[in-house]
């Protein structure tokens, strides 16, 4: 059996010092504030990147250089046979085609996963691969048993502001205006390769419930069979403080009594575009050897 590397980056929520303990490499996402570059757990911590939204300093998100992604690969392949490489979702972010693109030169030792993952979804798919190096597959059978599963997930999220909607275009000022005034509060869903809209109602407590009876719905339903045998798994996101994802995640324990949820913050690509105070609710079945 060949020795396999495994490589994500940082919309995994997965950190540095986590990458080190689970034996993996991941690759910090790049950030520009003020027209300086920082990465994302490295140079950057999600303290300071708040801090600096919260004050509405100009920040664009990037992507890994096709030099840092070829040059990890390329040490990395001295000592390992193979790679598996899952970035985020190629529909929130080109750095899943960058890379794709990148590991045609490679003959196939570079297996990219586009399995449309993000944040705790993908940091799944990162456990899974391990799981996965564990019982003997192959970096090519690795990318297809994640990729046939791509779907098997759920995501839904509601935002505090919609400010940073209105700033990135995807709502027009005036429906941020009128929005604001009534409290209105959006919830989006992940349900695959982007981010779509998937209820308006008023009020952070009542969009909390929206996201729980949707989960419950798709637990109940979509992922039934999976539930059953005890292959999914239930997770919590938030951008910001903790302290009401902690009083959440008791209200999801009640609906959802038997998980074992576990909870991170945001990765910073996806809160950059919806700002502080956001809570998402997450599933993804994971995979059985």
């Amino acid at each position: 059996m060949g020795k396999i590397a495994i490589v994500t980056d940082s919309n995994s929520g997965i950190t540095q010092d986590q990458g080190r303990a689970l034996g993996i490499s991941v690759i910090p996402m790049p950030f520009y504030i003020n027209e300086k570059m920082y990465l994302e757990g490295v140079t950057l911590t999600q303290e300071e990147f708040y801090k600096r939204l919260t004050k509405n300093e100009p920040i664009s998100t990037s992507q890994p250089s096709p030099g840092e992604v070829c040059g990890l690969w390329d040490n990395l392949l001295k000592e390992y046979d193979e790679i598996v490489h899952i970035p985020m979702s190629s529909g929130l972010s080109a750095s899943c085609e960058t890379a794709m693109g990148l590991a045609q030169d490679y003959d196939g030792r570079v297996q990219v996963v586009n399995n449309q993952r993000i944040s705790v979804t993908q940091r799944q798919s990162v456990l899974d691969a391990i799981e996965l190096v564990r019982a003997g597959k192959s970096a090519a059978e690795i990318k297809k048993i994640l990729e046939d599963e791509k779907f098997e997930s759920s995501i839904y999220i509601t935002l505090e502001t919609l400010k940073y909607l209105k700033r990135g275009g995807r709502i027009t000022p005036a429906a941020a205006a009128i929005g604001t005034v009534l409290n209105l509060k959006p919830v989006l869903q992940i349900q695959g390769e982007k981010l779509d809209a998937y209820s308006k109602v008023r009020g952070k407590k009542q969009a909390k419930r929206v996201m729980m009876k949707a989960m419950k719905e798709d637990m109940e339903k979509r992922f039934a069979k999976y539930v059953e045998k005890g292959e999914m798994c239930l997770e919590l996101a938030y951008s910001g403080s903790s302290e009401e994802v902690e009083e959440f995640k008791k209200e999801v324990q009640e609906v959802f009594p038997g998980f074992d949820i576990h909870v991170d913050p945001l990765s910073l690509s996806v809160a950059c575009h919806i700002g502080d105070g956001a809570i998402a609710i997450a599933c993804a079945k994971k995979v059985t050897v």
